[in-house]
Order: C-alpha cells, then sequence, then structure tokens
C-alpha cells in the first residue's frame, strides 16, 4: 500500500505494519526527495554552537583549533548512522535503545539518567538560544528592551511547536539556515580583500593538534557542540522515524525482499547523513574562520551582554557596516531555527521515557503528539525561566556544550553495545565501518579524558 492510499488518522511513524511498506529509491536523484531528518539537525548545529561557541573558540586561540573543529564535525557521524540504522531496523527509539545497555538500572537504564543530567543543562543552551535572540531584535528594534523581546520569543516559538508536525518543521527550519550559511560563506570568503587575510601560517598553525590554555574550557563545549554533538546523535532516530525510514523498511522479517528494503532505506539515511555532514562542516568552519581571523587579531572575545553585537564585527569587517542588519537578521534565523528545532526533538524524548516508565500510555500518533505539544509549552518556559534568572548566554552555551562532551563517550559505547548485540545480521556494517566506530569512539573519549586531566592540571 502507497504512503498516500493510507488514512491519515491511520498513520504512525512509531509503528510498523505491513500496509507502511514502500520501496526504498534506488538512485540518488530519487532519493532525495526523501532527504529530511538530516536538515531538521543542521538547523539544530548550524546554531549556538557555531555562531557564538565556535567564533568565541577562535576569538581566543586564533587558528590553533582549527583541527579541533573538522575533528568534531567528522567523527561522530559513524555513530551517528549505527543509530539510525538501529532505528531503521528495528522500528524502536533511542530511548528504548539506551534502555537495553547493560548495567545498574532504577526504572531506566543509566545511559537514560545520564542524558537526563546533560538535558538540564542543555536546557541552559536553549534559553542562551532565546537571550541571543533578544540580543538581535535588541538591536534592530532600540525600543523594545530584550526582557520584552524573550517573552515575545518564548510565545511565539510555542505557538508554532504545539503544530509539531514533522514536514511543518522542516519546511520552516530549511529556509532559516540555508539564507544565513550562505551569507556566512560569502564573508568568509571576502576575509581575503581585507587586513584579516589568512595566510599559510594560520593554517599550519591549525593542524598542531593542541589547545592553548586560554581556550580549554571553551574547546571542551565546541565539541560537545559542534558537528554532531550529543543531543543530536539522540534526536536524529526520532526524525528518521517521522520521515518514514523505518516504516517503510517494515517490521523484521526473514526475508530477501526486508533486507532489500532495510539496506535500500539506510541508504538512503547515509545519503541525508553525507549531505547535511558537508552542509554543516563548511559552515562550522566559515564560523571559525571568521571568529579566528577577525575577532582574534582585533583582540576582542564575545562578551554577555554585548555577545551579538561583539559577533557582528566578524560580518561588517569584511564587507561593510551595511551587513550589520543582514547579520542580525541571520542570527534571528539561526538561533530560532535551533530553538524551534531542539525543543521539538526534546519533547519527542520527554514523551518517549515517560512511556517507557510507564507514566502514560500512547496507543496512536495523535495521542504522542498530544504530550509532545504540551511539553512543547512547558520546556520553553523552563528555558526562559533559566536565562531569565542567569542571563549569561555565552557561560549558558559552555555549560550545556560541556555536558554533551561528557555524554559523548556514553552515547559511543552504547551504540556499540548495540551493533555487537543487536544489530540484524543480514544489514551488518562493513569491517571498515566497525573499525572507524571504535576508532571514533575512542577519540571521543580520549578527548573528554584529556580535557578532565587539562582542567585538573590548570
Amino acid at each position: 500500500m502507497s504512503e498516500k492510499s493510507i488514512p491519515s488518522s491511520d498513520w504512525d511513524p512509531y509503528k510498523l505494519h505491513r500496509d507502511y511498506v514502500q520501496e526504498p529509491p534506488r538512485t540518488i536523484l530519487t532519493s532525495i526527495k526523501h532527504l529530511g531528518p538530516g536538515l531538521i539537525v543542521t538547523a539544530n548545529i548550524v546554531g549556538v554552537g557555531e555562531l557564538i561557541a565556535t567564533p568565541t573558540l577562535g576569538a581566543q586561540v586564533g587558528f590553533a583549533a582549527l583541527w579541533l573543529i573538522i575533528i568534531s564535525c567528522l567523527v561522530k557521524v559513524i555513530i551517528q548512522g549505527e543509530l539510525g540504522k538501529y532505528t531503521i531496523s528495528t522500528g524502536e527509539t533511542t530511548m528504548n535503545a539506551l534502555n537495553k545497555v547493560p548495567g545498574p538500572k532504577l526504572l531506566v537504564a543509566w545511559p537514560i539518567w545520564c542524558w537526563f543530567f546533560m538535558i538540564m543543562l542543555v536546557f541552559l543552551q536553549i534559553g542562551a538560544m532565546i537571550g541571543g535572540i533578544s540580543q538581535a531584535l535588541h538591536l534592530l528594534v532600540p525600543k523594545v528592551n530584550t526582557t520584552i523581546w524573550s517573552v515575545i520569543i518564548t510565545l511565539f516559538g510555542m505557538s508554532i511547536l504545539i503544530r509539531g508536525r514533522y514536514k511543518f518543521i522542516v519546511r520552516s527550519l530549511t529556509f532559516m539556515v540555508a539564507v544565513f550559511s550562505i551569507f556566512t560563506l560569502f564573508c568568509a570568503v571576502m576575509i581575503k580583500w581585507t587586513p584579516y587575510s589568512i595566510t599559510p601560517s594560520d593554517i599550519i598553525e591549525g593542524f598542531k593538534f593542541h589547545i592553548p590554555k586560554g581556550g580549554l574550557t571553551t574547546s571542551m563545549a565546541v565539541f560537545g557542540i559542534v558537528g554532531v554533538g550529543a543531543t543530536e546523535l539522540i534526536m536524529y532516530p526520532y526524525w528518521c522515524l517521522e520521515k518514514g525510514y523505518a516504516r517503510f523498511t517494515g517490521a523484521v522479517e526473514e526475508s530477501r525482499s526486508w533486507v532489500n528494503r532495510a539496506r535500500g532505506w539506510i541508504r538512503v539515511m547515509h545519503i541525508d547523513i553525507l549531505f547535511s555532514m558537508v552542509i554543516y562542516t563548511i559552515t562550522t568552519i566559515a564560523f571559525f574562520i571568521l571568529g579566528a581571523s577577525v575577532l582574534y587579531q582585533m583582540g576582542i572575545v564575545p562578551k554577555e551582554d554585548e555577545m551579538i553585537k561583539i559577533l557582528s564585527n566578524m560580518y561588517t569587517s569584511t564587507v561593510g557596516v551595511w551587513a550589520s542588519t543582514i547579520f542580525l537578521g541571520g542570527a534571528f534565523f539561526v538561533f530560532f531555527s535551533t530553538f524551534i528545532s531542539a525543543v521539538a526533538t526534546h519533547s519527542r524524548t520527554f514523551t518517549d521515557i515517560f512511556e517507557i516508565i510507564g507514566w502514560i500510555e500512547i496507543n496512536s500518533y495523535k495521542e504522542r503528539m498530544k504530550y509532545v505539544g504540551r511539553l512543547c509549552i512547558i520546556i520553553p518556559i523552563i528555558c526562559f525561566t533559566l536565562y531569565s534568572l542567569i542571563g549569561k548566554p555565552i557561560l549558558m552555551i559552555i555549560i550545556g556544550g560541556t555536558a554533551q562532551a561528557i555524554m559523548l563517550p556514553v552515547i559511543a559505547f552504547s551504540t556499540i553495545y548495540l551493533r555487537y548485540k543487536y544489530t540484524n545480521k543480514n544489514i551488518l556494517p562493513t569491517k571498515i565501518t566497525d573499525i572507524l566506530l571504535w576508532i571514533c569512539s575512542a577519540i571521543i573519549l580520549c578527548f573528554a579524558v584529556y580535557n578532565i586531566f587539562q582542567r585538573i592540571g590548570g
């Protein structure tokens, strides 16, 4: 049965049924219309990490951290792919998967508790997004102070999120991310014709694989946020479910047709991951270059109450004062898209956990979205309250990013367990993928341990 022939009232991406089965596209061109989960993840990635944390690190240490930016964008996609494969082949959410990891268990498995403590700190990041948006809008309309703007943004975001549908969200976010990313790339290219032009020695410095002490705290946060961070690794399988990859594959069967469908939709997922990785890697490098060249040479680092104003120098110093308005508008798009994406995802993960624990019972997609809608009200209120109480967006981002960096090894080695314990024998990864999975997990662990020891030594 085709997707269009199934009544919308019966459509549930979280349930597998033979009527949902759909053959995968066979070419890259026909696969393009099935892309989407990566765009939502990219909207979340190209946000506080790229626009604030990455340029801040560049402003602190110059090009010395270029290697970290590149590794951070590339090293986690193997884990993303394996988590996505698990979900497509089983129809299970990330939280259900993590709940299978052996070890201490109190209502839920210990990785979920690690996630819970991380997400409490990640809410600080979402609060910082509200702060960034309010600063940008205040600079555009000075008569309205940041407090009023933060209230308006929170209410506006909630009104959009309550609708909670996948297609509406992805359409809203794609344009927001694309426009500002293109402008950022343009500004990075224009550096060549400014006093802040990049030299060969800058690039050499960027690959000496060290981080000056002055940027150690920020580097830990950047590694946790930039590229596919801990929250994106958790969220990606949910968007794969809602796009339909798992339901099109169908429930596991000992048949050649199921194996072919599974491999086909996993291939589409890999294209989706690769496409989004190219976008956010290039964009992230552009943000870093602007911070490492312009802000570092100017000797200024973003400050809490003037964060957006200082960051605007990256654009006005490369293409002119006229870029200020475009930057402020772009900052709004980036922060707001990240805000929408983050809340939309976290509302789904919390709903999932409540169902796992047994606090709620979900019998249909409509019922699931009812709980998601409620959380799309509660989460923004919590994040707004945190920003109102703390009011330091850069500090909030660093705390949230550090929490994500600490969570990364938990996700990595949980993924390894799921791969060897539960991956269907007919869709096992190649030996090269297995090797890369172990190498990437080891890098993530080593970086976390290295930063902890450096802080202790400092």
